[in-house]
């Protein structure tokens, strides 16, 4: 019976990275490897209780891309998709904290006086610390789960009436805020408060100003958002894979105003 059960989710998997066209599955998870990257540098603000990271410039683009597989392939794909991507971050973390076990020197270290400091911070910059791994995989996971069924309830709801960027857009703030306000807070709680001393009142404002200023850059993009995914209803992009797990099938039987 497990065996069984194992058979059909790798069938399903299978099948539904077959079904979403693979530059938005190469982009989406591009995207997290690298903003696990680029979260190793803050953005300076004039604030105390705003902290970004440069990650933000590509939180964006991860939850945009999840709103896009919620809509057309329900929240069971994109929670599948964002378990994948999460091992193949981990897979790429492996990969980088080896890197930087190996003895080496990095061709920006050649600073003179300076090489063995450098080098140190690069080794240190691409292996990694275990508890921020730990932390941001959990807080990714967390919030992608929360962001794609809010989204699908919201959905339901606002789409059975009217479909147009007016509903995709309110479905997609309003998950997304709260994704990425759960990201920032899990991240914080189990980072931030616990090896850094961040008190409980600065972990939630930093998570919802952060969430604030992550979703301000979801609404300049996300017009494209929209069209692309309007583009997969038109050209009935993951047909199998819609009509085999359900819920496509079933959003599309609906008498919905297109927009």
């Amino acid at each position: 019976m497990k065996n069984s059960s194992s058979k059909g989710l790798i069938k399903e998997i299978t099948l539904l990275l077959r079904s979403i066209p693979s530059p938005v599955v190469t982009s989406y998870v591009v995207a997290i490897i690298i903003m696990n990257l680029l979260a190793n540098k803050a953005v300076p603000l004039p604030y105390d209780y705003i902290v970004l990271d440069c990650g933000f410039f590509l939180s964006w683009l991860v939850f945009m891309t999840m709103d896009m597989v919620t809509r057309h392939y329900g929240p069971r794909a994109a929670n599948l998709l964002s378990v994948i991507a999460l091992f193949c971050n981990l897979f790429m973390c492996g990969i980088f904290f080896g890197i930087s076990k190996l003895p080496g020197e990095w061709s920006a270290s050649y600073v003179e006086g300076s090489e063995s400091i450098i080098n140190t911070a690069l080794d240190s910059t691409f292996g990694g610390t275990w508890y921020v791994l730990l932390g941001s995989s959990i807080a990714f996971l967390v919030s992608a789960l929360v962001n794609n069924f809010m989204n699908y309830l919201i959905g339901i709801k606002a789409e059975s009436k009217k479909k147009n960027f007016a509903t995709f857009a309110f479905r997609s703030y309003v998950s997304t805020f709260i994704g990425q306000f759960v990201d920032n807070l899990v991240f914080a709680l189990i980072v931030s408060h616990t090896f850094f001393g961040l008190t409980l009142t600065q972990c939630i404002l930093c998570a919802f100003t952060g969430a604030i200023m992550e979703l301000l850059c979801e609404v300049v993009f996300s017009p494209i958002g929209y069209r692309v995914s309007k583009n997969w209803e038109r050209d009935n992009i993951g047909a199998e894979y819609i009509k085999q797990y359900g819920y496509g099938k079933k959003r599309q039987n609906n008498n919905v105003t297109a927009g």
